[in-house]
């Protein structure tokens, strides 16, 4: 259902001459237009607070108050005592659970939380940010940081909802603000104790506020007035009058259930005595009208009962005012059609007629009309549908969706003149529109409309019509045009003209791979774009990504079709061709050198080869680089890559012809052969041509020794494979294949030798982990395969064997949460060793698993055993500031100490107080260190185990010992040693693993100092030697540079020296190698050129520029005058036209500047022969552009309208006052109109002076403003 009521623009015109009539009349004559004052054009801003500000005066036209801005980030400190503290351990204060907790607040609540540590051992903590989210944060901070307390207060149950507030908002707030949590009794619970948790400090203040509110509430009363309905208007009143007064007099709450709610009860609130005095004002209403009123009955159509109700009401209250009867209305969603009055019997009578004249005082009538004309008698934008409801305003107009009918409501008389227009539209309407309706297959429904509905939009304006097509939900044909019959007509015949078109059109299906979509469409669709302009008649419409389609759909005119296809699948051709793939495996270590600095490596192979090269992330284990494009571009990108590693390794690449027949054999399943000869040749790169080359070459790449080993490996089995090439598989676990291959690989290598055949295990990738392969011989494997099955067999059978160990030994295979056992369980089989538990003073370990796994075991244990007895301890004394570096980075160096000879090392505990008393490091040529050392305790580092192998690690230790040196290095070449931003010299300790220390610069000392391990010392000695050499060389070279020659040249040839934007310069400077400096403007000597280089080149420069002088002397400069209206026609469009022109003759010329005394002289500047032809070359220009400059001004003056001119100088001579300029925006009681004030004169330079350079209208030069 839906209304319309428009305002037209007659009406709106004619409300704003009613309104312009009301504001113009008694102001000034309606022939003089109106001047508004200052303060009217320009009010001013609002002061704060101004001192005379009265609340009375009217707000001023920026309005009445700017109210401040608060800020919306708040801070709140608190403080926590020691004893309230929850996590008290202040030795992890900042990273315990303290920080954790206040970050996972941080997160939930998005306040900023900062902590300090008090004196006292107290926690100070400032929370930042948002009310809310402060206010949140401190009460979790509270909870989860400070110990918790518990108290309960008792008030009346009754005052418990106060405490709770609308929807809890109250209870939430005080938990907030009081930073506790507030358990209230449920309502059915007897008990009126609530129970506050938190700290001291909140529980007392929550107990406050629970019991003020309880205190506010003891002083309130509420009283319960059970009233018959029909009574409650008297008391309520008209308009609820009656009962505000009644609030407002006694101070009492008031609260009287509506008419909608079948409920007789009104309810008083608010102090004691206010609740009793207006009670018994209630009651004297009711006993004084329930003795007075009496009632009657009156039946009313159900249909006219809302126009007595009236909007919201109203109609009912206006009746009650005027005569004082309540009139009571049946339900609306009842049967019931009487209505009773309750009233003084006097009253009665005049309300009925109220009643009567409510119930006739509107009237519906219903309007026939076909439901397609129904917009149409509506009107554009509702324009015919508003001109009755203006006229008409309390006609409510009706229109229902396919009904063929309208709704009209309201008075009377409006209704019948509202229903007796709209009759007559719809004949005007009937007489002169037409609709037609065609049926259309729905598949053509889209095309019909267009892009964008480009085809729909264009008939309906070209025929003045509406054509109405179905939704595609609605599965419907039916097309309706509705408009000017003949229009109709036209209409339908092009509508179904294109139907015809579109099934003579053929569809085709082109075969893209999706990978390809995106990019034939192209970025924004730019390159679609492109293909549908040059095809405009074929619509080509692309599958939905997430369909994984590759069908593209091609549809229009056949021939378009085929061409557009035909040109799409050559674009695709290109695609394909260029998307040839191949991988590159490049050691890890090589990419970051592949990549170049800032990518300049790969960014140069990718822009010469036209490839795209894709490297793995730093943190992927793959070695792969890939490289994408045509495949004769990709070749020659892998083959620069794989040079790029040639010249940063020793790396070497080999060539092995192999039947191609046999590559998948001995690449095996998922690759497990090639890949066990890559390992087990210290991870070379073998790479096999792609399957159906044809190719036999299989490439080896990788270190020299490596790779040959890989050879004769791969050859091996490539002969095996030919002579017998025989697979067998064998089962088992897991966790025996440690014990199966031995350590280092001597049980497996023993099976190996013996049968000859190759052992391969899985790889931890691979998805079958129980599957051993053996390749070779059939004899060979068949006996490996045996042997291995026997080893399996004997490790499936368990067994449990024990053995007696010292008690003193068993710390030692225990601790580290039981290290050993777990390199025993992996190394023999999984065998499970048992200790006694400790305190229990038995020798007997238990040892279970396979027999051949538990034998090897014991042996093993056996071993260890012996190593413990036989062990001894080396102190070895080495200064305590050397421990450090000793250890390495996180212990390195120690950790292959320890394991390379198998022994145990512990270094002292540090003692602070004796490293700040030790001596300063001796250097070299003053007494040795030894000389003067004495052990202390905290240089005491103690070796545990056998007794050779801890005067190995000890000479290893010692070996570790930094020592310091000193390099003579000449004060003058430090700073360039050490480098930009030390850049230098950090590269040198990082490239030799030392520190080098150089002097202060205030010192000027010749010696630098480095320190490190024997061997990186020397060698970081020979680099510092070395780049010594290189700073002198090129400090001999800077001196050869140095050498300067002083030309003087007269200073008018300096521009033609230097040349358009420094050509000249700049090639004399590149050519020669030298550098030439001018004299700046200020300088005294505007002559001198110095010129400084190498000498020779120095020589070279300065003959080159007096060549270029003496040829510049022979030239003259000639004036010629020219109209300075040609002058912008012979410049040309950026100066294109006198460039040429100048290239031309060889000559320079120079148009006047803006506002020159001389705006037509030219300067032509070059050899004599040549400035002539020049100059008859442009008076000949000038000539030929003057007579088009006669014609464009003869022209113009027909053309410029007179009010162009300034005065009377108008067509005809006539003096047309009118024509003058403009008055302006004028306003009255402006400042500069006081007494005193002067206007500014704005044709004043000084008080209005402009911006650069002022131009002169009619001289400006194509050139642009001159520059200084």
């Amino acid at each position: 259902m839906s209304s319309v009521a428009v305002l037209t623009p007659e009406s709106f015109a004619e409300h704003r001459s009613g309104l312009k009539d009301q504001e113009i009349t008694g102001c000034v004559p309606e022939d003089e237009a109106y001047i508004p004052t200052y303060l009217e054009a320009f009010p001013p801003l609002p002061e704060k607070g101004a001192p005379g500000e009265k609340a009375g005066e009217p707000a001023s036209a920026w309005g009445s108050k700017i109210r401040p801005i608060k800020a919306s980030v708040i801070t709140q400190v608190f403080h926590v005592p020691l004893e309230e503290r929850r996590y008290k351990d202040n030795s992890q204060f900042g990273e315990g659970e303290e920080a954790k907790v206040c970050l996972d607040i941080m997160q939930r609540t998005g306040a900023h939380i900062e902590l300090s540590l008090a004196k006292d051992q107290g926690l100070s903590i400032m929370v930042t940010g948002k009310l809310d989210s402060v206010m949140k944060a401190r009460k979790e901070i509270v909870a989860r940081l400070q110990t918790q307390a518990s108290a309960t207060v008792a008030i009346p149950k009754e005052h418990h909802r106060f405490v709770i507030g609308k929807n809890g908002e109250k209870l939430q707030e005080l938990e907030l603000k009081t930073a506790t949590k507030i358990a209230i009794p449920r309502p059915d619970d007897p008990s009126a104790n609530i129970r506050i948790t938190g700290t001291k400090e909140g529980i007392e203040k929550a107990r406050h506020e629970i019991l003020l509110i309880s205190a506010e509430q003891d002083k309130r009363a509420v009283e319960r007035l059970s009233l018959e309905k029909a009574f409650h208007p008297f008391i309520a009143g008209a308009h609820n009058r009656l009962v505000q007064e009644l609030s407002q007099e006694t101070g009492a709450r008031i609260s009287i259930p509506p008419p909608s709610l079948p409920k007789d009860e009104i309810v008083i609130t608010g102090e004691k005595e206010a609740v009793a005095l207006a009670l018994s004002r209630i009651r004297a209403i009711y006993d004084d009208k329930k003795r007075k009123t009496t009632t009657i009955s009156v039946e009313v159509k159900k249909s006219q009962h809302k126009y007595i109700i009236g909007p919201k009401g109203n109609t009912l209250q206006e009746i009650l005012e005027a005569t004082g009867v309540s009139v009571e209305m049946p339900p609306l969603d009842s049967g019931s059609e009487t209505i009773i009055l309750r009233g003084e019997p006097d009253k009665l009578g005049p309300a009925l007629t109220q009643v009567y004249a409510k119930a006739k005082s509107v009237m519906v009538v219903e309007v026939t009309a076909p439901a397609w004309l129904h917009r149409f008698i509506i009107g554009k934008k509702g324009q015919n549908i508003g001109r009755i409801t203006q006229q008409l305003p309390r006609v409510h107009i009706e229109f229902t969706d396919g009904e063929e009918r309208i709704s009209l409501e309201g008075p009377t008389e409006e209704v019948e003149q509202a229903q007796a227009q709209i009759q007559e539209i719809i004949k005007d309407l009937l007489v002169r529109m037409d609709y037609t309706e065609v049926i259309i297959d729905q598949r053509f429904h889209r095309h019909l409309i267009g892009k964008n509905g480009a085809n729909i939009n264009r008939i309906k304006e070209q025929y003045k019509v509406s054509v109405r097509i179905p939704q595609d939900s609605e599965r419907s044909g039916l097309v309706r045009i509705e408009g000017d019959p003949k229009g109709v007509q036209l209409a339908r015949r092009e509508l179904i003209e294109m139907v015809q078109r579109m099934e003579n059109e053929r569809t085709k299906d082109l075969i893209v791979e999706q990978k390809f979509h995106r990019t034939i469409i192209g970025q924004k669709g730019e390159k679609i774009k492109e293909v549908r302009d040059k095809f405009p008649e074929v619509i080509i419409n692309f599958p939905d990504p997430s369909q994984k389609s590759d069908i593209v759909q091609l549809r229009g005119p056949k021939n378009e079709v085929e061409k557009c296809a035909k040109f799409l699948q050559k674009i695709i051709a290109d695609l394909i061709e260029n998307s040839f793939s191949l991988s590159v495996p490049i050691f890890k270590q090589f990419h970051k050198n592949i990549i170049g600095k800032g990518g300049a490596n790969i960014k140069k192979i990718r822009e010469e080869t036209n490839t795209k090269i894709d490297l793995p992330t730093e943190n992927s284990n793959s070695e792969m680089i890939v490289i994408t494009g045509k495949k004769s571009n990709c070749e020659a990108a892998r083959d620069r890559i794989l040079a790029i590693q040639r010249e940063l390794a020793n790396i070497k690449e080999t060539e092995v012809t192999i039947p191609a027949k046999l590559h998948n054999s001995l690449i095996g399943s998922k690759g497990c052969l090639v890949r066990s000869i890559m390992e087990d040749c210290g991870g070379v790169h073998i790479h096999f041509p792609s399957e159906g080359s044809g190719s036999d070459k299989v490439t080896i790449r990788g270190p020299v020794g490596e790779v040959e080993k890989a050879k004769k490996q791969l050859l091996q089995l490539a002969e095996e494979k030919q002579v017998n090439n025989f697979t067998a598989e064998l089962q088992a676990k897991p966790e025996y294949y440690k014990f199966l291959i031995g350590r280092g690989g001597a049980n497996i290598r023993r099976v190996r030798d013996r049968t000859g055949a190759r052992i391969i295990f899985p790889s931890p990738d691979d998805t079958e982990q129980e599957l051993i392969t053996i390749v070779g011989k059939e004899e060979a494997v068949r006996q490996a395969q045996k042997e291995l099955e026997s080893l399996v067999k004997n490790l499936d059978d368990v067994v449990e064997d024990s053995m007696v160990v010292d008690v003193r030994h068993h710390r030692h295979f225990v601790c580290r949460r039981g290290q050993v056992l777990r390199e025993l369980a992996e190394e023999y089989g999984g065998v499970a060793v048992s200790f006694p538990r400790t305190g229990a003073n038995s020798q007997r370990v238990t040892l279970k698993g396979a027999k051949d796994c538990v034998e090897a075991a014991k042996k093993r244990i056996q071993e260890i055993i012996e190593d413990l007895e036989s062990q001894v301890s080396v102190e070895v004394a080495i200064p305590q500031r050397y421990h450090r570096a000793i250890m390495g980075p996180k212990g390195c160096r120690i950790q292959h100490i320890t394991r390379e000879h198998e022994v145990q090392i512990k270094f002292p505990e540090r003692d602070d107080s004796a490293s700040g008393q030790e001596a300063s490091p001796q250097e070299n040529g003053e007494v040795s260190p030894e000389a003067e050392f004495v052990p202390r305790k905290c240089d005491i580092i103690t070796i545990s185990g056998r007794a050779e192998k801890c005067e190995q690690a000890k000479a290893a230790l010692l070996a570790l010992v930094p020592i310091t040196e000193d390099v003579e290095v000449s004060y003058e070449l430090h700073r360039y040693i050490i480098g930009q931003k030390g850049s230098g010299i950090r590269k040198m300790m990082e490239e030799y693993e030392v520190n080098i220390w150089v002097p202060q610069p205030e010192k000027q000392l010749d010696v630098i100092k480095v320190t490190g391990l024997v061997a990186n010392v020397e060698r970081a000695k020979q680099g510092l030697l070395e780049r010594v050499k290189e700073l002198q060389a090129e400090q001999e070279d800077r001196a050869l540079r140095s050498f300067k020659v002083t030309m003087s040249v007269d200073p008018k040839f300096h521009p033609k020296i230097i040349g358009r934007k420094g050509a000249v310069i700049s090639q004399i400077r590149k050519d020669h190698d030298v550098s030439i400096q001018f004299p700046d403007k200020g300088d005294e000597q505007q002559d001198l050129i110095v010129i400084s280089g190498y000498e020779r080149n120095v020589e070279e420069a300065r003959q080159a520029i007096q060549q270029l002088v003496a040829e510049l002397q022979e030239m003259v400069s000639q004036d010629v005058h020219l109209d300075p209206r040609t002058h912008a026609r012979i410049i040309g469009a950026r100066g294109k036209a006198i460039r040429k022109l100048m290239e031309e003759f060889k000559v320079d010329i120079r148009f006047p500047q803006p506002g020159s005394d001389e705006p037509d002289k030219v300067t032509v500047t070059g050899l004599p022969e040549t400035v002539d032809n020049a100059i008859d070359h442009l008076l000949n220009l000038e000539e030929e552009y003057m007579l088009s400059v006669t014609e464009t001004e003869t022209l113009a003056a027909y053309m410029k309208p007179p009010s162009r001119y300034g005065g009377g100088g108008g067509a005809g001579g006539v003096d047309d006052s009118s024509g003058g300029p403009a008055k302006g925006f004028v306003v009255r009681d402006a400042p500069w109109n006081a007494a005193g004030n002067k206007a500014p004169d704005m044709s004043s330079a000084e008080d209005f002076p402009t911006f650069g350079t002022g131009v002169a209208p009619k001289q400006a030069s194509a050139w642009g403003p001159k520059k200084f």
